[in-house]
Formats: C-alpha cells, structure tokens, sequence
C-alpha cells in the first residue's frame, strides 16, 4: 500500500490552493494592527502577545489546510468547497484581529473553532476511502482527533476570557496542536506524504509573505525626495530583496526536494520562518515611529533577523541535499556572522545611517556566503564518489556526470 501512494504522481499546486494561500497573508497583515498600541516606548506587552498568538494560530491553521491537501486532496469539488468555507471564515478571523480584539473574542474564536471541525470532516469523510488500509485509517483518525480536540480547547477560551479576561486557552490550543501532531500525527507520513508539492507550498507561501513586506516597504517612500528618505528607502529595499534571494537559494540549491520525508519537521521551521519575516516587516516599520525607543527597536529588528537566519539554517539540517556534507561548519561561520552583526547593530544604535548599511552588509553577506555554498560546492568535497574518496573522480568526470561522481 505504501509503495503504491509513494509511487503516486507528483501533485502540482492548484490556482486555488494559491487564492486560498493569498487570504492567509491578508489575515497576518491584518495581525500588525495589535502592534500599533505603544507603552513605555514599545508594543504594549498584552497586544504583542496577542500578537503572537494570533500569527501562530493562523499559520498553523495553514499548516493543518496544507498537509490535508497534500496527502489525501483530489483537486475535487468537495475539496473546493472545504476551502471556499475555510476562506470565508479567515474573513471573520482577520476582521477580529485589531486593536479593540476583545470586543471580537468570540467572533474570532468560534471562526478559528469551525476551521478546524470543518478540516477535521474532511479527515472524517477520507476515512471511508482506506477501507482496505487499516495504517492510513489510524493516521486519519488521529488527525480528526487532535483537530476536534483542539477545537474543542479554542471554543472553552469563550468562557474562560469573559469569566477572567485571559486569554490563556487560546496559546494552550496552539500547543497542544504542535505536540499531539509531533506526537501521533504526521510523524511517520513519509512513505504517503508529496515533499515536491508540500515544500513548494511553503516556498509558495513565503513568497507572499514577502510580498506583504514588500508592501510594508512603501512606509520608507514618504514623497520627500532628499537624501535621506531617498537613502532609507534604498537600503530598506536591499534588506528585502537580499532575504528574498537567501531563502530562494535554500529552496533551488540546498534541500533536497526530493527526498522521503514526512515533512512534519520542514513545515514547523517554516511557521517560524514566517512568523520571524512578519516580524520583520513590523521592525522595519518601528524604525519610522519616533514613540519607540531606540533599543526596542534594534533589539526586536535584530532578533527578527537572527530568527529569519536561524531557522532558514534549520531547513538544512535534515534536508540539504546530499552533496551538502559541510554544513556544520557552514552553520559555524553564520552563528559568528550574527553575533558580530549584533554587536555593532548596538554599538552604532545611535548612527541610523550606518546602522541600516550596516544590516544591508550583514544580509548580503549572508546572502552571498549561502549562494556560494549552494551553487559551488564540490561534489568531491562532499566525498559522494565512487570510490569514496574525492581523488576518484577528475572534473571531466563530474562534467560527464559519471555514476558516482
């Protein structure tokens, strides 16, 4: 059974998982409303946190969406319309989150609540197809589980919230979400799960997501055309374009898209690779606000960096391609990167000039210390020869593509 779904054709990403990926980044766009409250000369620690909260549930809300279609969609007309109710509902989550998000609690959580029932029946509904499949009906049903469990924990923040105005049942549904699915979900899904597909939904969704930073860019072009506007804008941009260019290299020449995998691990480092370029975003836009205070402002800028980086690393580990057999001491040099980056970031806290140019030296180097990784390594640096030794194979060899070399 296992052969036969792994050996399945390789699915290709519909115009409608795309549509329904857009609502998502319109959603956690809509979450930066909760940043706009300031004491103290930062984000107010209550909105950030609900902040937090909220770009977490959405993002894990996509991954749920994601896996379902990966594994068991048909690109049918039940499918359509799970993800057409699925996309109506984001409407009401996106339209509570705001400043005033209280007075939308419920609203908000019962949308979040019937996403989840409403994947939870497709998995309810899939099960009658794996009659013959007692391994691929317990994974259903454990998924169907932990979605109408968690469902269950969403809507018990309802009464919770009014009775003691936190609103701590949303964060523990979250998490149990990513323990249960660690723990009995898709854990051991490689043999049925399309890595091709399900690693170019990330990509597909990080994308967007720099879309919407590259929206957020438009603060920096306020319609003065001196110097300094113009010089910020500029260095903004190269921020953007060399994070772009970073992942864009992890994705075409590090992973190894074709590997068997569950995809569990891969999909959890992306939910905080998007979580960390919202952030991202909002840093970039704090730099422009004179009612946050100078350190707030490059700490939580540079940790976003530092997160970005941190995790895009990740995806390596376990996923890089074969031939990529140094990555430890490739992982080495960033870390000591970073630290030097930070350093100065603090050290020049008080020169916004060179403070920016100097995050623009930091991207690029990274950018181009990745780049020579995934375009030049050798493959006989890498020892993947013949005979096991990089002396077995000359460069005509690697050019001729020998077996082996």
């Amino acid at each position: 059974m296992f052969n036969d779904l792994a050996e399945k054709k390789e699915k290709k990403v519909e115009y409608i998982e795309l549509i329904y990926d857009l609502i998502f980044v319109y959603v956690i766009g809509r979450n930066n409303a909760l940043l706009q409250v300031v004491t103290g000369g930062f984000v107010d620690s209550r909105f950030f946190l609900a902040y937090v909260m909220t770009t977490l549930a959405v993002i894990q809300i996509w991954n749920y969406s994601t896996y379902y279609i990966n594994v068991y969609g048909r690109h049918g007309i039940r499918d359509h319309l799970f993800l057409f109710v699925n996309m109506f509902l984001l409407y009401f989550v996106g339209e509570g989150t705001r400043a005033d998000w209280q007075r939308f609690h419920t609203q908000y959580h019962v949308a979040w609540a019937l996403i989840l029932i409403n994947i939870g029946l497709q998995y309810v509904i899939e099960w009658r197809n794996h009659k013959d499949e007692p391994a691929n009906r317990k994974q259903i049903t454990k998924m169907a589980v932990i979605l109408f469990m968690e469902a269950a924990i969403v809507l018990l923040d309802i009464p919770a919230f009014r009775l003691t105005k936190t609103t701590w049942l949303s964060l523990a549904a979250i998490l149990f979400g990513v323990a249960a699915v660690n723990l009995f979900g898709q854990r051991r899904t490689g043999d049925f799960v399309d890595f091709p597909h399900l690693s170019e939904r990330a990509m597909l969704y990080v994308v967007f997501t720099f879309g919407e930073m590259i929206i957020g860019m438009a603060g920096y072009f306020d319609g003065e055309f001196s110097f300094r506007s113009t010089y910020f804008a500029f260095m903004g941009f190269l921020i953007v374009i060399g994070l772009f260019l970073s992942y864009g290299v992890f994705y075409d020449h590090i992973i190894d898209r074709e590997m068997k995998t569950s995809g569990l691990r891969y999909m959890l480092l992306h939910v905080v690779i998007i979580f960390a370029m919202n952030n991202i975003t909002n840093g970039l836009s704090f730099m422009q606000r004179e009612g946050i205070r100078l350190v707030p402002k490059i700490t939580f800028l540079s940790v976003s960096f530092i997160l970005y980086f941190l995790f895009l690393f990740a995806l390596g580990l376990g996923h890089a391609k074969e031939r990529c057999r140094k990555y430890d001491l490739f992982c080495v040099i960033a870390v000591v990167l970073s630290a030097v980056f930070v350093a100065a970031m603090f050290l020049l806290k008080d020169y916004m000039l060179a403070n920016i140019a100097l995050t623009v030296v930091y991207i690029f180097g990274m950018f181009f210390m990745i780049y020579r990784y995934g375009m030049f390594v050798d493959p006989a640096d890498a020892g993947l020869t013949e005979y096991g030794s990089a002396e077995a194979c000359s460069v005509e060899d690697h050019k001729s593509g020998r077996e082996g070399c």
